[in-house]
């Protein structure tokens, strides 16, 4: 701004002199021109210039701040001491008075519960209940308060993320797409999974129909961010975690804001992936959770009921049965609706 205050002043002053020179008839109308043109074209390349150095200092601060982001430890390690092996097949999971919170306030509070291994929870309730913070702690994206997590009786923090991440597969309603084709992202761009693997996981699935309806198979291109509905995109999540062959399966919302006839094809997917795994549903809608062997149900980050399905089902003093009463698109926050879960703070 005071570079161009300047120059306005000395426009200003080619002015008055071309104004004097002409009156004494020293120069032409042509030559004053020229000299306030010629004073004007200076403006340009110091504007340009200022502009330059105003986005080296921008690209300055946002070197800085990544350097920043890169030397900045993550609070979720791998263990100090030697690593604990997660063991094969389904996962036993074990939960003893654990706490939560993103900020002050707890999400969860002192909640515990034990799954046996190869059976199927549903978990309901509440927007804010605690739901997608307890599937977040079971795949320690967070650490809880207390250390009282077992995963086939094995503590989360003494074994290697790599090995839990294996282990454990999440899938949320959201799916991150990246620029890349299907099969890219499938297989996160790790080229030791071959078309082969992709195949029988896909099979597996019962999902052949769907990979043979996009545009060229596994070369089908997709945008980062894009490409694919809701429903391909679920169905791209479940082939994801069946690649890693987990021994918990995780699934928050992944079938919700579906269509009835991709919800039924990713209900049959969801089947497939759950059989002989242990697996935890959450969910809003009572329909989502009928293939679970056990129901957990949530409020204020506190269990308020747990046990088998069946047996909340014939008690009719249970919560869940008095949703089931209410009718199959009952949900325990009272709507119909999706309702947003709890975000850190």
């Amino acid at each position: 701004m005071v570079a161009l205050s300047l120059f306005a002043l000395a426009n200003a002053l080619a002015l008055a002199l071309g104004a004097a020179l002409f009156r004494a008839g020293a120069a032409s109308i042509g030559t004053i021109y020229l000299i306030f043109h010629y004073s004007g074209l200076l403006v340009r390349p110091i504007a340009q210039l200022q502009a330059e150095i105003r986005d080296l200092q921008q690209a300055g601060a946002s070197v800085d701040r990544v350097e920043e982001l890169l030397h900045t430890a993550p609070r979720i390690r791998d263990p100090d001491g030697p690593p604990r092996p997660i063991p094969d097949g389904p996962l036993a999971v074990e939960v003893r008075r654990i706490s939560f919170g993103y900020g002050a306030a707890p999400i969860i509070v002192d909640m515990s519960f034990s799954l046996p291994p190869d059976r199927t929870l549903g978990i309901l309730g509440r927007a804010g209940s605690g739901k997608t913070t307890l599937a977040r702690l079971l795949a320690r994206q967070y650490d809880p308060d207390e250390d009282a997590i077992r995963l086939g009786g094995v503590n989360p923090r003494e074994a290697r993320l790599e090995d839990l991440r294996a282990r454990v597969g999440l899938v949320t309603q959201e799916v991150q797409i990246f620029a890349g084709t299907v099969r890219d992202n499938l297989t996160f761009f790790n080229p030791a999974i071959d078309d082969a693997r992709l195949l029988r996981a896909i099979d597996e699935l019962g999902l052949r129909g769907w990979l043979d309806a996009l545009p060229a198979g596994l070369d089908s291109a997709l945008a980062a961010g894009g490409g694919l509905s809701g429903g391909e995109a679920q169905l791209l999540a479940l082939v994801r975690v069946l690649l890693k062959d987990p021994g918990l399966v995780i699934l928050d919302e992944a079938s919700s804001r579906l269509d009835p006839a991709t919800e039924a094809l990713v209900g049959r997917a969801i089947d497939r992936l759950l059989a002989g795994r242990t697996g935890m549903i959450i969910a809003h809608r009572l329909a989502t959770v009928g293939r679970a062997d056990e129901i957990m149900i949530l409020a204020g980050g506190r269990i308020v009921e747990y046990g088998p399905r069946e047996a909340l089902a014939g008690d009719p003093s249970s919560s869940f049965a008095r949703l089931l009463r209410a009718g199959d698109d009952a949900r325990p926050d009272g709507g119909h609706g999706h309702g947003p879960e709890e975000a850190p703070a």
